[in-house]
């Protein structure tokens, strides 16, 4: 059975998406719709933007979903029989699977973005990223740091917290006395999937409830529960969730293999998401197209 899986973000880089633009007409066609939605030419940062632009949460989010999406539109063998995508890499997801039609994905993706800038500018927080320690370790020194949560499960021996910079900063120390190989702070914009998004959570909701949700044709396994999901009302639930809540990546790994995946072929930048699925999986058949 064929998985595919969607970045999240962090996988941007100057040129992306330039040679499906260039070579495809009906890519080309998408990337000009979507500069058209969003009132600007994105396609303008995603060639030849320098990094410092890319790394906007407000482009670089809507860059990746687009990279994503478009590919998996101009790919003939694209036909899945199950899809995740790791955090905003779930809105790209649900878009190639058919739960939502291109310009509402992009739309909700446009709308989460600039709620996201908002939260994090309004609370000074980030992200951890602890390597060398079992899950359960973590879990425990987060909630005895007040502030701080399990906010990427990753794979086995790499998890990335999320809080208020300051109680970051104290969990990080106290993970190190306990054996964290490492624990290191990320230069993330703010603390996603941590409670304080919870106002980009409340924004984002209104767009999500005023959007319609089609049953995708495979199971998205989603990032909340891990679990295989067909039912619009229930992808909604979960999306709105999804912002405060832990990505279960390693779980959705593991739930995917358990269900009879073969192979995983990743869509969009980089190659992140090979390498966890490696290491969540050792043997794992991995693919990527960029």
């Amino acid at each position: 059975m064929q998985a595919y899986v969607f970045p999240g973000q962090g996988a941007q880089f100057k040129g992306m998406g330039k040679d499906l633009y260039d070579n495809n007409p009906t890519a080309r066609e998408m990337f000009e719709k979507a500069n058209e939605i969003l009132g600007f030419r994105i396609t303008d940062i995603m060639f030849n933007g320098t990094d410092e632009e890319l790394k906007q949460t407000k482009v670089t989010q809507p860059a990746i979903f687009l990279h994503s999406v478009i590919l998996a539109k101009c790919l003939e063998s694209f036909k899945p029989d199950m899809v995740a995508g790791h955090s905003l890499g779930e809105f790209s997801a649900l878009v190639a699977a058919g739960a939502l039609n291109f310009e509402d994905g992009l739309k909700l993706v446009s709308a989460r973005a600039k709620a996201m800038q908002k939260a994090c500018e309004a609370e000074p927080s980030t992200m951890a990223a602890v390597l060398g320690l079992d899950d359960h370790t973590v879990e425990e020194i987060c909630s005895a740091t007040e502030g701080v949560v399990p906010a990427n499960y990753n794979c086995k021996g790499q998890l990335v917290i999320s809080g208020k910079k300051e109680a970051l900063e104290k969990a990080c120390e106290k993970l190190k006395a306990a054996g964290a190989k490492r624990a290191l702070i990320l230069s993330v914009g703010g603390a996603f999937h941590s409670p304080l998004m919870e106002p980009a959570r409340q924004e984002l909701a209104e767009a999500i409830e005023a959007t319609v949700f089609s049953k995708p044709v495979c199971p998205v396994y989603q990032n909340v529960d891990a679990a295989p999901h067909t039912d619009p009302e229930e992808i909604k639930r979960n999306l709105l969730i999804q912002l405060t809540a832990p990505v279960k990546w390693t779980q959705i790994i593991e739930h995917m293999n358990r269900d009879g995946a073969t192979s995983y072929t990743e869509l969009g930048p980089g190659n992140v998401l090979q390498g966890l699925i490696k290491k969540i999986i050792p043997g794992a058949v991995t693919e990527g197209h960029q």
